[in-house]
C-alpha cells in the first residue's frame, strides 16, 4: 500500500500547507511537483479515508479535493471537511463537466470550484491564493467572534455585579425615606416612589422641627442611577445638619425655605459633580396651620385641593446646583381646615394622558380631589398601580389633614 500522506521535506521557512486527495496518482504527482516548486508544503491521499486521516494530521492551509473517486465520494468528504472546526478552505476539482456539481459543492461550502484537465497552473495558483486569503478572513472572523463572546461573558459579570451593587444602593437608599404613613396631630404624610432604575434621583423627606413645625420637601436630581442617588444623599445629610443646627440653638434657617435652598444651590455647586436638581420645600404650621413653601423649578407645583376645588399653588424659584447669584423666595397661605397636599416629580407627566405638557398638567388637575385621602387612592387615580419600571423616576408624597 503507498503512503496514505507524502508530505515536502522542512523548509527554511514557513511555507502555506496544501492537501491534495485525488485517486488519480498521475494528477497527485503532477500537482504534488507543481505545488511544491513554487514553495508550498504539499500531503498527498489516495481516497477519501486516507484524505481524512490526512487532514487530521497534516492541518493543511488548503484542501485540493477530487470530487469523484471511489468509495466514500468527495462530495460527501466535502461535507464532513466543511463542517470541520477549523474552516479549512476547500477547492473541489472535477472532471465532470456539469454545472449540478459545481452548485452543490458551493452549496456544501466549496471555496471554489476547477474542471480537469488544469493546462493552467497559474490559475490554479491563483485559486489557491484566494482561498489562502478566505482562510485567513475566516480564521480572523472566528477570533473576532470568540473576543466578541469573550467581551459578552465579561459584560454580563459585569452587568451583573453593577446590578448587585445597585440593589445593594437601592436597598440603603430606601431607608433614607421616612415612614409611611406618619401622622403629625391632625395632619398625616405618605409617600412612593417609582424607580426608573435600582437607583432613584427622586427623593422625598419630612421630620418634626421642635414642638410646631414639620418640614418636608420633594426634590427631583437630573439625571439617574447612582450620581443622582449621590445627590439624595447629600440633600438628605444637609437637612438632617439643619435639623441639629436648630435643636440645638446654633441655626433656624431649616424653617426658612428660601435659606435652604440657597443652602442647597451652594452646596451641590461646591460638589461640582454636573447635577442638579428641582425642588419644592416648605414648612408646615401645626399650630397656625400655615404653610410657607418655595418651588425651586420644580414641576409640576404643588396642588391644594379643599372641599371645593384643587388648584396649582404658585412658584416660580430657579433651580438649584446652576447658578451661583440664584435668589430664592417664599410664598405662605393658611390651609383649609381640611385639605389635601400633593407634590409629584416630573416623572408622573411621562404617564398621564395628553398632547403638550399644557394639557398633561391639565388632565392632571382635573384628576385630583379631595377625596383621595390614601396613597393608593392616588396612585389607582393616576394610573400607577402597575407601573413596575417607570420611563422617568415618579415620585409622590400626600399630605392630608381631617378636621
Amino acid at each position: 500500500m503507498p503512503p496514505a500522506l507524502q508530505q515536502t521535506p522542512s523548509l527554511d521557512r514557513p511555507a502555506h500547507r496544501l492537501l491534495v486527495i485525488d485517486d488519480d496518482p498521475f494528477v497527485r504527482d503532477s500537482l504534488l511537483a507543481y505545488l511544491q516548486d513554487v514553495g508550498f508544503a504539499v500531503g498527498t491521499a489516495r481516497d477519501a479515508s486516507e484524505g481524512f486521516t490526512a487532514f487530521d494530521q497534516f492541518k493543511p492551509d488548503v484542501v485540493l479535493l477530487d470530487l469523484r473517486m471511489p468509495g466514500t465520494g468527495g462530495m460527501d468528504l466535502l461535507k464532513t471537511l466543511s463542517a470541520h472546526p477549523s474552516n479549512t478552505p476547500i477547492i473541489v476539482i472535477s472532471g465532470a463537466s456539469d454545472m449540478n456539481d459545481v452548485v452543490q459543492a458551493l452549496r456544501y461550502g466549496a471555496s471554489d470550484f476547477l474542471f480537469k484537465p488544469i493546462r493552467d497552473m497559474a490559475m490554479l495558483e491563483h485559486a489557491i491564493q484566494r482561498s489562502l486569503e478566505q482562510g485567513r478572513l475566516r480564521r480572523e472572523n472566528q477570533r473576532y467572534r470568540q473576543q466578541l463572546e469573550e467581551t459578552n461573558r465579561e459584560l454580563k459579570q459585569s452587568l451583573s455585579l453593577l446590578e448587585q451593587d445597585q440593589q445593594a444602593g437601592r436597598h440603603v437608599q430606601m431607608r433614607m425615606f421616612p415612614t409611611t404613613p406618619a401622622r403629625f396631630g391632625a395632619y398625616q404624610f405618605s409617600h412612593r416612589i417609582f424607580p426608573s432604575l435600582y437607583l432613584s434621583g427622586d427623593f422625598i423627606d419630612y421630620f418634626t422641627v421642635g414642638d410646631r413645625h414639620v418640614v418636608f420637601f420633594i426634590a427631583d436630581v437630573s439625571g439617574h442611577g447612582a450620581s443622582s442617588a449621590f445627590v439624595t444623599v447629600l440633600l438628605k445629610n444637609l437637612f438632617a445638619r439643619k435639623r441639629s443646627d436648630y435643636a440645638h440653638g446654633r441655626d433656624d434657617s431649616i424653617l426658612s425655605p428660601p435659606a435652604m435652598l440657597a443652602q442647597v444651590n451652594s452646596e451641590l455647586l461646591d460638589t461640582q459633580v454636573g447635577k442638579y436638581a428641582t425642588l419644592c420645600v416648605a414648612a408646615l404650621d401645626l399650630v397656625a396651620n400655615t404653610l410657607t413653601y418655595s418651588v425651586a423649578g420644580h414641576l409640576p407645583v404643588p396642588i391644594l385641593c379643599d372641599l371645593d376645588s384643587c388648584r396649582w399653588l404658585r412658584g416660580d424659584n430657579p433651580p438649584v446646583g446652576l447658578f451661583e447669584d440664584a435668589q430664592y423666595g417664599a410664598e405662605t397661605i393658611e390651609l383649609p381646615e381640611r385639605f389635601l397636599l400633593t407634590l409629584l416629580s416630573d416623572g408622573v407627566l411621562e404617564v398621564v394622558e395628553g398632547d403638550g405638557l399644557l394639557a398633561k398638567e391639565k388632565n392632571l388637575l382635573a384628576a385630583m380631589s379631595a377625596d383621595l385621602t390614601s396613597m393608593d387612592l392616588l396612585v389607582n387615580t393616576l394610573g400607577l398601580e402597575g407601573v413596575t419600571e417607570a420611563p422617568d423616576d415618579i415620585a409622590l408624597l400626600l399630605i392630608t389633614k381631617e378636621s
